[in-house]
C-alpha cells in the first residue's frame, strides 16, 4: 500500500477509573485474547501497510512489552517494520508529548526519511476491522485533503465522547465539533485519518510553530473550511473503550456469536502476540455458560455471560456472572462476582462477595501472592 501508518497510543482517559493506573488504554485486554492496539495493527497489516509507528506515552511499560516483537503482526521484514516512539530528550526539545499533533510533530522524521505518498493515523483504543486501502482509493477519488472515517453513534447519550461532523450529500465535512456536551447529530469520528504525507508535514509543522498541539482541534477543526476534508462512513462493528463502561459493553459484546464469528473467523484475521499456555481447564462441578474462556483458565464454580481472559482461576463453588475478569486472576472458595470487571493480578479471597449494582463495579484487591 502507498501509505504509512501511524498509530497515536499515548493518551489516557480518567473516566477509565481504576482501570488505567497501571496500562494504557491502547494496552487494554480485549475479546479474550487481544489487546485493544492489536485492532489497529492487524488492520494495518491486512491492509499491506508495511510500515507503521505507535507513538506512546502514558503507562508504556505493558504496551511496549506487548510490541517487542512485531513478527506477530507480520512486521517483521527487511523493508518498513514496526517502530514505537516514546517522547525523548533532545536538544531542541525536553517535554512529554503535549497534544496528538505535538506527538507526530515530535517524531516529525518518520515522516520525512518515508517516501510513501500518503499517511493512514488510526487511534489505538478502538475495536474494529477496516481495509485502509477502501479509504485510500476513496480519497483519491474525492481528490480530499484529508479524509475522516466516520460511523453512527447509536446512543446518543454516549456523542460527548467523540468529534460530532455533519457532511453534505458530497459528504464533504462542513461542521465538526470536538466533544459536544449536546449535540442534534450523532455521526461521529472514528478516530481514522488518511491525508497526504507532505500536507501532513506541513500542517504539523505549522501547528508546531503557532504553539498548538491537537490534531483535532489545530487541524481538522481550524481547517475545515480551507481544505477538503471529507467523511468515509461505515457501517461495521466499531467501538472506542476509553470508559470503564464502553470498555464493559464492548467485552460483553464478543458473548453475541455473530461478533465473536466476525472477528475470530471472518477473514481477514485480527492478529495478537501469542502465549504458550495450556487450554481451559473444567474440573467437576464446574459450569460454564454463555462465556469466554481463554487459554490457561482452570475452572471450578459457575460462569455465565461472562469474559475470563488468560491464567484465571476459579475456586470452588463460585458464581461469576455478567463480569470481566481480567488476566492472572485468583478467585478463592465460594466467592460471588457479578456485574464486575476484575483488575488483572489480583487475588480475591475465599467468601468474598462483589456486585456492581447500578453501574459497573471495578475490584482491585492487593496481591498476596506476590507480596513475598
Amino acid at each position: 500500500m502507498r501509505a504509512i501508518g501511524i498509530i497515536l497510543a499515548g493518551g489516557n482517559n480518567n473516566r477509565m477509573r481504576e482501570l488505567s493506573n497501571k496500562r494504557a488504554i491502547a494496552a487494554m485486554p480485549v475479546g479474550g485474547s487481544y489487546r485493544s492496539i492489536d485492532f489497529a495493527l492487524s488492520n494495518m497489516a491486512n491492509s499491506h501497510i508495511q510500515k507503521v509507528a505507535v507513538l506512546t506515552q502514558y503507562n508504556a511499560r505493558s504496551l511496549n512489552e506487548h510490541l517487542s516483537s512485531s513478527k506477530w503482526w507480520d512486521f517483521g521484514r527487511k523493508q518498513g517494520g514496526l517502530f514505537v516512539f516514546t517522547p525523548t530528550i533532545t536538544k531542541e526539545n525536553s517535554l512529554w508529548y503535549q497534544g496528538t499533533a505535538d506527538a507526530i510533530y515530535q517524531n516529525l522524521n518518520f515522516l520525512k526519511n518515508s517516501h510513501e505518498p500518503y499517511a493512514v493515523i488510526a487511534s489505538g483504543d478502538c475495536v474494529y476491522k477496516l481495509d485502509y486501502n477502501k479509504v485510500l482509493e476513496y480519497h483519491i477519488a474525492k481528490r480530499a485533503d484529508i479524509t475522516v472515517v466516520c460511523t453512527t453513534c447509536k446512543d446518543q447519550n454516549e456523542v460527548e465522547r467523540f468529534g460530532v461532523l455533519r457532511m453534505n450529500e458530497d459528504n464533504r465535512i462542513e461542521e465538526f465539533e470536538e466533544k459536544p456536551i449536546v449535540s442534534a447529530y450523532n455521526t461521529i469520528s472514528a478516530g481514522i485519518y488518511v491525508i497526504r504525507r507532505r500536507q501532513l508535514i506541513e500542517m504539523i509543522e505549522r501547528a508546531a510553530m503557532e504553539g498548538r498541539n491537537d490534531f483535532v482541534r489545530d487541524i481538522l477543526i481550524r481547517y475545515k473550511n480551507l481544505k477538503r476534508i471529507y467523511g468515509y462512513k461505515i457501517d461495521s462493528y466499531w467501538n472506542n473503550i476509553s470508559t470503564a463502561e464502553a470498555y464493559f459493553k464492548t467485552n460483553m459484546d464478543f458473548l453475541k456469536p455473530e461478533i465473536r464469528n466476525y472477528f475470530f473467523k471472518q477473514e481477514p484475521s485480527i492478529k495478537t502476540k501469542i502465549d504458550d499456555l495450556p487450554p481451559a481447564k473444567y474440573n467437576p462441578g464446574a459450569a460454564v455458560k454463555n462465556s469466554l474462556i481463554s487459554s490457561g483458565c482452570i475452572i471450578n464454580g459457575v460462569v455465565e455471560n461472562s469474559v475470563l481472559f488468560k491464567d484465571v482461576f476459579i475456586g470452588n463453588n463460585c458464581v461469576i456472572k455478567n463480569s470481566v475478569i481480567l488476566n492472572n486472576v485468583y478467585i478463592g472458595d465460594n466467592t460471588h462476582i457479578e456485574n464486575c470487571i476484575v483488575e488483572s493480578r489480583d487475588t480475591i479471597k475465599a467468601n468474598s462477595y462483589y456486585r456492581g449494582d447500578g453501574e459497573i463495579k471495578i475490584v482491585v484487591e492487593k496481591n498476596e501472592r506476590y507480596s513475598i
